[in-house]
């Protein structure tokens, strides 16, 4: 064994990047098992998953770099002990690899009738138009594509250029020693990047909610967790032998951003139960109210209207109320123009109507004799 490489045992560090792998796996599985069981992959934005998934591997690699000389010194070591001084690069590896993974299920899983346009065609008639697909590739499903294949080839390049820096560079075995110039420079435009392409990332979600001023589909208590999690990794990393700030800063980046998420979809969240609306805008019903409705409508059939005749695409129901609604409506027109007339009082004539004929007729006669 080289004197260089002495074994480097940290119990609270080691634990503490089991218990971070553990954690990632917890918070990743629920997001790639419900692609899998839906079926579909909707929802997701392209650009999200390209600049997650380049960020991640631009850390990754940031990892290997710094770490190489730990690497080295494995063959020195037991596979424990490797694995422990090692356990950085598995850490923020699986990190690369889980959130790369929802890539992969998103291009699998994106659905059939997004993927290729529609055109529609007018029948001339009373009919709806007819929507009729067409070889070529729908806008969104192109992107996503060509956006697959630049994480694809963005991850063959800074791969190539990393281990070409790494195997034909000489350097020291000591972990303590600094790096070479050339691996300096590549690890440190490996940590920048990763961070300003985590920043990029949260950027757009931040201005969208924002704007939506909705909380929308994301989750709360996800981000609960892993908000607080990006301290523990920060943590983690930095107590590693040969890393330095480039390969923590991405974290810290994302950590801010999405605690800044975090609190603003907080405040909507009080703003949403104050103006009385859910997630996505709607007006939130009043559940007894609404209870109540959906058992008189289903309590018996003599609530049906005779005549009635509904396909199998509308819902009885619904028509059913759609049709009392309408006929309330126009009993409240009908009320609102008879009590438009003025009431009668105690000088309102009997005969109304004939004391207006009278008046009429009298004004004749006085017309004619007054010729």
């Amino acid at each position: 064994m080289p004197d260089t490489c002495v074994p480097h045992h940290d119990w609270f560090t080691a634990t503490l990047t089991f218990g971070l792998c553990c954690g990632l796996v917890i918070s990743y599985a629920p997001q790639l098992l419900r692609i899998v069981n839906k079926g579909s992959s909707e929802g997701f934005s392209p650009w999200f998953l390209l600049l997650g998934s380049t960020s991640s591997a631009a850390g990754f690699l940031n990892m290997v770099t710094m770490q190489w000389r730990v690497v080295k010194c494995c063959p020195a070591f037991s596979l424990g002990s490797c694995l422990e001084m090692t356990a950085g690069i598995v850490q923020v590896g699986l990190q690369w690899f889980l959130f790369t993974s929802i890539l992969v299920l998103y291009l699998i899983y994106y659905p059939q009738h997004l993927k290729y346009a529609e055109i529609d065609v007018d029948s001339h008639d009373t009919r709806p138009p007819v929507h009729i697909k067409t070889p070529v590739k729908s806008d969104n499903w192109r992107l996503s594509i060509i956006l697959a294949w630049v994480v694809a080839i963005h991850m063959a390049f800074i791969t190539f250029i990393t281990f070409l820096l790494l195997l034909t560079t000489a350097t020291l075995v000591d972990p303590k020693a600094p790096l070479p110039e050339p691996l300096a420079s590549w690890a440190t435009f490996l940590g920048v990047s990763s961070a300003l392409l985590a920043a990029i990332q949260y950027a757009p979600q931040l201005a969208h909610t924002y704007r939506a001023k909705l909380v929308g589909a994301l989750s709360i208590p996800m981000m609960c967790i892993q908000t607080p999690g990006a301290l523990l990794m920060i943590l983690s990393i930095a107590l590693r032998p040969g890393t330095d700030w480039t390969s923590w800063i991405t974290f810290a980046v994302a950590g801010i951003m999405q605690g800044s998420l975090l609190i603003m979809c907080i405040v909507f969240t009080i703003r949403q139960r104050r103006l009385g609306v859910d997630e996505f805008g709607n007006p939130l019903p009043d559940s007894q109210a609404r209870s109540q409705h959906y058992q008189l409508h289903d309590s018996g059939d003599d609530l049906g209207v005779p005549g009635l005749v509904t396909n199998e695409e509308e819902d009885p129901v619904a028509v059913r109320g759609a049709l009392a609604a309408a006929l309330e409506s126009a009993a409240e027109s009908d009320i609102r123009g008879a009590d438009a007339t003025e009431p009668p009082s105690e000088q309102t004539p009997l005969l109304g109507g004939g004391a207006n004929k009278e008046s009429e007729v009298r004004t004749g006669w006085r017309a004619w004799f007054g010729r």
